[in-house]
């Protein structure tokens, strides 16, 4: 609530904003949030998308000038309310540092899917880091190490300073938290470093927005988000494709 409440005071997250569709066709939208609330944003994107999902099988929305949107899944699961498969991802200010890289580029850039199934939807969220930045700060205030294999010096080194890391990605320093995998090829940097680079894709490529690592800057957010309906009736029954998933589960 204090990020909110800061956003507010501070004029980068504006309570009057409305979302606007800049650009649109049957089956995808990019919208502009004029720097407004991001789960406002984010429901007024998934809405767009579950929307032309109903009429064309698939919507796919991607949003610019934003603010921090919550909880990802959320918003994936509310097209598995609608009987839809639904996807959500959003980037952020940077703090993974790409495979073999120094400097923190990509944001914790977290990816939902959420199928309908019972009795509970298949929902999976996760940032595409070790660990988000909350982590980092936790063990902050706790003055304790960091576990091996979370972050990264401004050389590109592993470290275990949290106090240090935290302030790199502020000023921008170099170094920052690693992909999912660590920072080499050993444990599969690279799929998380991907991941990654997926949802910084629907978010702020497909829009035109403001990459993570040009985030929080100059009085602004600029955090971009990605959302996704497909409707299961696409592929055929889609109450027969829901329960053949829940019989799987």
């Amino acid at each position: 609530m204090v990020r909110y409440y800061k956003g507010i005071q501070k004029g980068t997250m504006k309570v009057d904003a409305k979302p606007e569709i800049v650009f649109e066709t049957p089956v995808s939208a990019v919208v502009d949030g004029h720097d407004g609330m991001g789960q406002l944003n984010g429901h007024f994107a998934m809405e767009l998308a579950i929307a032309k999902a109903k009429k064309a099988g698939v919507g796919i929305v991607s949003v610019r000038n934003s603010n921090h949107y919550g909880i990802a899944g959320y918003y994936a699961k509310m097209a598995a309310k609608e009987g839809m498969l639904g996807f959500s991802c959003t980037n952020s200010e940077a703090i993974m540092v790409p495979t073999f890289g120094r400097q923190a580029m990509i944001g914790s850039n977290p990816q939902a899917w959420c199928v309908p199934a019972r009795p509970y939807d298949f929902l999976f969220d996760a940032s595409t880091t070790v660990v988000t930045r909350g982590k980092l700060e936790m063990y902050n205030k706790l003055d304790q190490p960091l576990p091996d294999g979370w972050a990264l010096d401004a050389q590109g080194e592993p470290t275990n300073d949290a106090a240090m890391v935290l302030d790199n990605i502020v000023h921008k320093n170099g170094g920052g938290i690693m992909p999912l995998g660590g920072n080499t090829e050993t444990l599969g940097s690279h799929k998380g470093y991907g991941n990654g680079m997926v949802a910084e894709i629907f978010s702020s490529i497909l829009s035109m927005g403001t990459t993570s690592e040009s985030t929080m800057q100059n009085g602004k957010s600029g955090i971009c988000h990605g959302f996704m309906a497909i409707n299961l009736n696409a592929f055929g029954d889609g109450e027969a494709i829901s329960q053949h998933l829940s019989e799987y589960l």
